[in-house]
C-alpha cells in the first residue's frame, strides 16, 4: 500500500502549516489539502469553500482549511481482521464515580420533565508513543466503512477521528442527512436485539430531524430504520433526504446543529445541562467537519447524433459534513479520547457507562495497540 501522503503531511506538519487528510466511508482515496500560511480563518455564513471544522457549543467560529494545494491517493487497504481485536488493560474507572452522578442527576431532571433526553461525555487521557500519523494510518486500515480524518491547525492543534455519522451532504439543491442512535457491541455472528430504552432514543432523533426540517424544505424522506454497523459497534440508523429549496445551507446547519443524537432534547435546555454539568469543554468534540461547497466538474458528451462531439457541461456544488464522533485530540505525547451516550428515563446509570467503555475502544484500539 502506498503511503506518499503521510510523508508529504508530516512535512506540511513540521512546517507548522495546517493541513488535512481524510478518506470518506468506503472509499479507496485519501485527500490531502494544504493550507500555505498560518493564518486562522473562520466560517461566516457557510457560503465560503474548503475544509470545515465546527465545535460542538457554536460559540467558538467554525475553522476553514484553505484549499491552497489539493491532492489524493488511492490505497488498497486489503483485508485485516478487526472482528474481535485485544485490547489493552487500561484503567478507566478513574471518573466514574462522577459520571454516574452526573447521569443520575440528569435522569432527574427528565423525570421533572425539564428535559426528554440529555447526551453526557466524558474523556480519557493517555500516554502513547505512537505518531498520530501512524495513528492515521491505523485509522484508515481499522475503520474502512468509517469518515477517517486527520487535522491540523498550528493556533488550535491536531485531531484525528473514524466517524460513523454523517451530519449533511448536499448536493445543488438536495439534500441527505441520518438519524443515528442507540450502541451495541458487535459480537461475531450475532445480530443485535434493540431494547425500548434505544428504540425510542433513535424515535426522538429522527422526529426532531423531521420537525426541524418540514418547513424549510419539500419533498422529505425518512426511511425505516435499520441497523447499521460502525467498527465494533451496532447502532440504528434512518436516511433523511429532500429538497433545500430556497433554504440557504446555513439555515439548514443551524437547525440541525447539534442534533439529539450529540446534545438532546429540548435543544436547548439539553445543551444548557451539558455545558453547566459535564465540568470539561468539549470543544470539536460532537460538531461536524468536512467538505464545504466544493466543485466537481461534470463533462459528457451529447448522444445526438449531429452533436456527437459537443460536450455538455454541469458543475455541481457539493457539501460533505459528518459529526465528528470517535475522535481524539493529540496533545504532545499525550491524547485525549472522547465518548458519550445519550440518557433518557430509560437509562440504567451502570449500562450508560458502559457504552462509553464500548466506545473508547474504537480510539484505544488505535493508540495502545
Amino acid at each position: 500500500m502506498s503511503l506518499g501522503f503521510l510523508d508529504l503531511i508530516k512535512k506540511q506538519f513540521l512546517k507548522g502549516l495546517p493541513f488535512v487528510a481524510y478518506r470518506k466511508p468506503n472509499e479507496l482515496e485519501v485527500k490531502v489539502i494544504f493550507q500555505n500560511d498560518q493564518e486562522l480563518h473562520y466560517v461566516s455564513d457557510y457560503t465560503e469553500s474548503g475544509f470545515v471544522f465546527a465545535p460542538f457549543d457554536g460559540v467558538m467560529p467554525a475553522v476553514l482549511i484553505k484549499k491552497d494545494e489539493a491532492f489524493d491517493e488511492a490505497l488498497e487497504l486489503g483485508s485485516k481482521d478487526t472482528e474481535n481485536p485485544i485490547f489493552p488493560a487500561l484503567d478507566e474507572d478513574s471518573d466514574k464515580d462522577f459520571y454516574l452522578e452526573i447521569i443520575e442527576r440528569a435522569i432527574k431532571n427528565i423525570d421533572s420533565g425539564n428535559l426528554k433526553k440529555v447526551v453526557l461525555s466524558r474523556n480519557i487521557e493517555v500516554e502513547t508513543s505512537k505518531t498520530p500519523f501512524i495513528m492515521f494510518r491505523d485509522l484508515l486500515y481499522q475503520y474502512p466503512k468509517a469518515f477517517c480524518y486527520i487535522w491540523f491547525h498550528p493556533k488550535i492543534g491536531m485531531w484525528l477521528g473514524a466517524t460513523p455519522e454523517i451530519f449533511l451532504e448536499t448536493e445543488n439543491n438536495k439534500f441527505k442527512t441520518m438519524s443515528l442512535a442507540g450502541t451495541q457491541l458487535h459480537k461475531v455472528g450475532e445480530a443485535p436485539i434493540w431494547k425500548e430504552k434505544e428504540l425510542e432514543e433513535q424515535e426522538m432523533v429522527t422526529q426532531f430531524i423531521h420537525n426541524s426540517l418540514e418547513d424549510k424544505v419539500s419533498s422529505l424522506e425518512v426511511s425505516e430504520a435499520m441497523s447499521f454497523k460502525a467498527g465494533n459497534l451496532w447502532h440504528i440508523k434512518s436516511s433523511v433526504s429532500g429538497n433545500m429549496n430556497n433554504s440557504r445551507l446555513i439555515d439548514i446547519i443551524d437547525v440541525l446543529h447539534p442534533t439529539p443524537a450529540v446534545c438532546g432534547l429540548p435543544k436547548n435546555a439539553a445543551k444548557a445541562f451539558i455545558l453547566k454539568n459535564e465540568n470539561y469543554e468539549r470543544q470539536f468534540y460532537t460538531g461536524f467537519l468536512g467538505e464545504l461547497n466544493f466543485k466537481e466538474d461534470i463533462r459528457r458528451h451529447s448522444k445526438r447524433r449531429n452533436q456527437e462531439n459537443m460536450a455538455y457541461r454541469t458543475i455541481k456544488n457539493k457539501t460533505s459534513l459528518f459529526v465528528n464522533l470517535r475522535c481524539m485530540q493529540i496533545l504532545e505525547n499525550r491524547v485525549k479520547v472522547y465518548v458519550g451516550g445519550g440518557i433518557t428515563s430509560r437509562s440504567v446509570p451502570e449500562k450508560e457507562w458502559q457504552e462509553t467503555l464500548d466506545k473508547s475502544k474504537t480510539m484505544l484500539n488505535i493508540i495502545l495497540k
